[in-house]
């Protein structure tokens, strides 16, 4: 019989942070360069805004994104990646590749 390992939990704790459904895009938009909500939104197709919002504050949150506020009439909302979230770049480019490789594109 084998021993049981443990999954560590902070990389059980990752995984769900950014495997959560929506993250990954989120963060590619966010990655090229798409950085208003209208923007983010649009680089998603099927995203929801209440979705959108949410993943943005959890993001936030965590100190992946950082919200930024235009003083500019009307009042412009900016999101970028902080530095935490900009060490996600080659995980998110990792799992891209990954799937050009092995995951069919849905009919």
């Amino acid at each position: 019989m084998r021993d049981v390992h443990q999954i560590c939990p902070r990389f059980h704790a990752a995984i769900e942070l950014i495997g959560a459904r929506w993250t990954g895009a989120i963060l590619v938009a966010l990655m090229e360069g798409q950085n208003r909500y209208a923007l983010i939104k649009a680089a998603v197709p099927g995203l929801s805004d209440t979705m959108l919002a949410e993943r943005l504050r959890t993001l936030e949150t965590e100190d992946i994104v950082e919200r930024r506020v235009i003083a500019s009439s009307p009042v412009q909302v900016e999101y970028y990646l902080t530095a935490k979230g900009r060490d996600l770049e080659q995980v998110v480019k990792t799992v891209e590749a990954w799937s050009h490789k092995w995951i069919a594109l849905p009919a």
